[in-house]
């Protein structure tokens, strides 16, 4: 698959806030103290299997954190709105991940540094808290690798997700990709309800703002994770 127009939007947070939050087996990563909510929208494009000519794609929008299981680095998702019916089934049966159908619009202008992309989504799923989000986004400075140690890195250079079944079974997955370009960015966001649809209150203070370049992605298939054997 391929990963577009992206945007990180990161708000620091206290590691108990986000620890209270997790399934047993993982334990909340932290940069200089700090634990990190993210909302991240973006259009996931020609999503397939290996050697298949034909493809979905969507918009997607996801609330994650920074967790380490196994001694792995990773993310962890507390929720994956996302506008697709047929998508959000697959990834609930094939990867037990928090997806719910959303009513999503994507527009974008521009290309590279000029790049605008307006971004809206309405939760449809019923058996779940209402989540809206809507921002205008886009890149503000030049792409690049970020630098190993670094805050940027620690927020995006991550090659496994985690998560839980109903029953608290913690599985993991990885994925593939080069190595993130990066560009500070700015945003206006009108609206977003994502941390109360968590049950977080919404932190305080402007967030770090990334945008991505694209990026192809292969993902790879769950596996379980057998707590009792975690450092």
């Amino acid at each position: 698959m391929r990963w577009r127009d992206l945007l990180f939007a990161h708000w620091p947070v206290d590691p108990e806030t986000v620890d209270r939050a997790l399934p047993e087996g993982l334990s909340v990563d932290t940069y200089d103290g700090d634990a990190y909510l993210g909302v991240v929208p973006f259009v996931m494009a020609d999503i397939r299997p290996r050697g298949s000519p034909v493809g979905l794609s969507f918009a997607e929008l996801n609330l994650r954190t920074y967790v380490t299981a196994e001694g792995r680095p990773g993310v962890y998702f507390f929720n994956l709105d996302a506008d697709d019916r047929i998508g959000v089934r697959l990834a609930r049966s094939l990867f037990r991940l928090p997806y719910y159908r959303a009513s999503m619009s994507v527009g974008t202008r521009g290309e590279g540094r000029s790049r605008e992309v307006r971004f809206r989504s309405r939760r449809l799923t019923t058996d779940a808290p209402a989540a809206r989000f809507g921002a205008t986004y886009g890149p503000d400075g030049t792409f690049s690798e970020p630098e190993p140690g670094s805050i940027e890195a620690f927020l995006t250079e991550r090659y496994r997700f985690y998560t839980a079944d109903d029953d608290g079974r913690l599985y993991s997955g990885d994925i593939e990709h080069e190595p993130w370009r990066l560009a500070p960015a700015w945003a206006d966001v009108r609206a977003n309800t994502l941390f109360r649809a968590n049950g977080f209150d919404h932190p305080e203070g402007e967030p770090i703002l990334h945008a991505a370049a694209p990026i192809d992605v292969t993902a790879g298939r769950l596996r379980r994770v057998d707590i009792r054997s975690r450092p």
